[in-house]
């Protein structure tokens, strides 16, 4: 690994006079998270690099850890980690020796920024459009799915590789490297610092809603491991959302993503039991659902609908859970409408999953014997031979129809399934509690 695909983390560093103050350690922690995305996004405008901005970026947050805990935290750290940044970059130009005429500009650029103690200076365009820029930079089509999730937790979310590699589990050896690999490809494609244009921009910007629903989702059901959620990564997804609502407030359906996590994450505290256990969303206390969040997911869907959006993907699934989000229980569920919205949504984005989520809403709708009609058409589809919840569906409907032997056997099969710990328990007490 070269100089510039390291990957520093803004962890305890020790110096001359042993290790920095944990106080000072959180304090540069929690400005490096709010503040870490446009710091990059500013330093890559001018250098044309993501990797090569996020060195200069972590080489001032080191400084920070060492000098804060001598001369205290200024007044806007923020703002002294940019020009300290900058200032890191002026030194490894000149270290360099970077003799072509373009790279004196951009010493000379950098150079004429304000001092520490000042805001920042936006570098002569605003920071919004900086930041929109990293983000699309970091879901590039030329990187793979993992890749894009990794680094736009990495740089837009300011997470260190530590923290994206224990809510994924794997290796933070692995994800280093994940990481690095990207950057790398970044500038081996000589991947412009821009905005996408705008023939481009509607599919590029379907990249990153997905990498950010990624997450959520992730947060929100496990796909393996022992916890059936991880709020830390919905938290993370719901942060990545709002900042992007404010960067693309135009956008409809940037609006119905925020809508769908906030509605979904209403439902957070209520998924797990005492012990960790999960509860599925027939057996949740929904008095337990967080309003705040509900009333957050209404506004955003609205909000999406008044700009023209209300029949994107994520603004139907969104409309969706509003209609559990305003239900008093499962049996008040307008199960019919919930059933209409998946045929919407089936329409514009036909996908052996909306249809299985599908079969659930009308074997509600209109009995257990439509719902398995539905799921009959999906036996044979190759994308879900491993796919445990189209048994556990499968289950739930026989079992509603009275099929008793048949929804033990489909429970069982679920079970064995999935790799998530707590799903599986659920998944098994499901098969044995089965009556007729």
């Amino acid at each position: 690994m070269t100089a510039e695909d390291r990957d520093t983390d803004p962890e305890v560093v020790s110096g001359e006079e042993g290790t920095v103050d944990v106080a000072v350690r959180r304090t540069v922690e929690a400005v490096w998270r709010m503040e870490s995305a446009r710091i990059v996004a500013g330093l890559a405008r001018v250098v044309g690099d993501v990797g090569h901005a996020e060195d200069f970026a972590q080489d001032a947050l080191v400084a920070a850890l060492e000098q804060w805990s001598e001369s205290g935290v200024p007044d806007n750290p923020g703002a002294w980690l940019a020009t300290v940044a900058r200032r890191k970059a002026i030194d490894r130009v000149r270290h360099r020796k970077l003799a072509d005429r373009k790279h004196q500009e951009i010493g000379g650029e950098l150079q004429a920024t304000g001092s520490v103690e000042e805001p920042d200076e936006r570098l002569g365009e605003p920071i919004e459009d900086e930041v929109l820029r990293l983000v699309f930079i970091c879901c590039h089509p030329v990187l793979s799915t993992e890749a894009r999730v990794a680094l736009t937790l990495r740089l837009v979310g300011g997470l260190s590789t530590e923290e994206i590699a224990r809510a994924f589990l794997v290796p933070s050896p692995t994800l280093g490297q994940r990481i690095a690999r990207a950057k790398r490809t970044l500038r081996e494609a000589n991947i412009p610092f821009e905005l996408p244009p705008q023939r481009d921009l509607p599919e590029r910007l379907a990249s990153v809603l997905e990498v950010i629903y990624l997450v959520f989702n992730e947060g929100y059901a496990a796909t393996s491991g022992r916890d059936w959620i991880r709020p830390e990564l919905c938290r993370d997804a719901l942060r990545l959302g709002r900042v992007l609502a404010g960067l693309a407030s135009h956008e409809p359906e940037v609006h119905g993503l925020v809508a769908l996590m906030e509605l979904q994450a209403s439902r957070l505290s209520a998924r797990v039991g005492p012990d960790g256990e999960a509860i599925l969303l027939m057996d949740q206390d929904r008095a337990r659902w967080d309003r705040l969040h509900i009333g957050r997911g209404i506004e955003a869907l609205d909000r999406a609908q008044q700009l023209g959006g209300g029949f994107g993907p994520y603004a139907l699934q969104a409309a969706i859970a509003a209609c559990h989000a305003r239900s008093a229980s499962e049996d008040d569920t307008d199960w019919e409408r919930i059933a209409a919205l998946y045929d919407a949504l089936s329409q514009l984005m036909p996908s052996p999953i909306v249809e299985l989520n599908r079969a659930v809403a009308v074997g509600r709708a209109f009995g257990p014997d439509a719902g398995l009609e539905l799921i009959a058409r999906l036996e044979g589809e190759k994308s879900l031979e491993r796919y445990h919840l189209l048994p556990a569906v499968r289950g739930d409907l026989l079992e509603r129809a009275g099929r008793v032997q048949e929804a033990r056997a489909a429970f069982a099969l679920a079970a064995s399934m999935t790799e998530n710990e707590r799903e599986r328990a659920v998944l098994l007490k499901r098969a044995r509690s089965v009556s007729a």
